[in-house]
């Protein structure tokens, strides 16, 4: 480690450890534990151009803070439809996830939901957005030429990012519409696809998650692009990423099953990532 990545690590640190320290607070003052769900988007771009100022602001590092500005303005748009900020940051709509979370009977005690919060919401997930960043870190001395493995990295990145994107559109537009239905009719009477309750138009009709296949496509193509074919310590970041990924598709597809009848025939038809098969009702 050089003093230079020493010192943008120490700033890097600083910064967690005060999201964190926000997190946790303002979510037991307010009851809202989205506050990290809201700054997920927005950190990345933080650390992405401080390890580029204190890089030197160079070719791949410049890249790197870009690609992610686009990938955290994308995500804080789609988030922020959604109801998710506030003039006063620390409202706005909670995630649903959180509180069906919070009714397991293991959180039944404060302070076991306190603990929860502390150490998952706001430590675990502040370093995590931490790590998936630290391969631009570890890649600040790098000033040679691209080598293959990082120009197909930078290009998977982008097509990860157009996937996401346009996942979200397929998806905000799907519940837009099936919620307008609504108002005046109940869910059995709506038109095909708004009857089944979940989306199965554009990606959704062959990928069960092609949101989170973008997302986790995204991190690790960023690593290869930032550290080429060289395995480091900063791969456990997307890594890490994944497995979270694992947790947050099991929650929500448990959720889906509950609600909606068809959703276990959208299990069986389509595949978490792999497009292998077109859902039919």
């Amino acid at each position: 480690m050089t003093l230079v990545q020493y010192d943008t690590f120490r700033v890097l640190l600083t910064i967690c450890a005060c999201s964190a320290a926000y997190c946790f607070v303002v979510g037991q003052l307010t009851h809202n534990y989205s506050q990290m769900d809201k700054l997920w988007s927005l950190l990345p771009i933080a650390y992405a151009w401080v390890i580029a100022a204190k890089g030197g602001m160079t070719r791949l590092l410049v890249i790197y803070a870009l690609v992610v500005t686009a990938w955290g303005i994308r995500l804080t748009i789609n988030f922020a439809r959604k109801g998710a900020y506030s003039l006063r940051f620390w409202e706005g709509k909670e995630d649903y996830r959180w509180s069906i979370v919070h009714a397991s009977p293991i959180f039944k005690s404060n302070f076991a939901w306190a603990l929860f919060n502390f150490f998952f919401i706001s430590i675990y997930q502040n370093m995590l957005v931490l790590a998936i960043c630290l391969p631009a870190w570890a890649a600040m001395h790098s000033n040679t030429a691209f080598s293959t493995v990082q120009i197909i990295g930078l290009v998977a990145a982008v097509l990860f990012l157009i996937l996401e994107t346009v996942s979200d559109e397929y998806q905000w537009n799907y519940h837009k519409k099936k919620n307008q239905l609504l108002e005046n009719n109940k869910l059995e009477d709506l038109p095909y696809p708004y009857n089944l309750g979940f989306n199965v138009t554009g990606p959704w009709g062959r990928m069960r998650h092609p949101n989170y296949l973008g997302e986790q496509g995204i991190w690790l193509s960023l690593y290869f692009f930032a550290m080429g074919a060289k395995l480091d310590i900063t791969l456990a970041g997307p890594l890490l990423l994944i497995l979270l990924f694992i947790g947050s598709s099991t929650l929500g597809e448990a959720i889906s099953s509950k609600k909606y009848p068809a959703y276990a025939s959208y299990i069986q038809q389509v595949k978490k990532y792999i497009p292998i098969r077109k859902f039919k009702a």
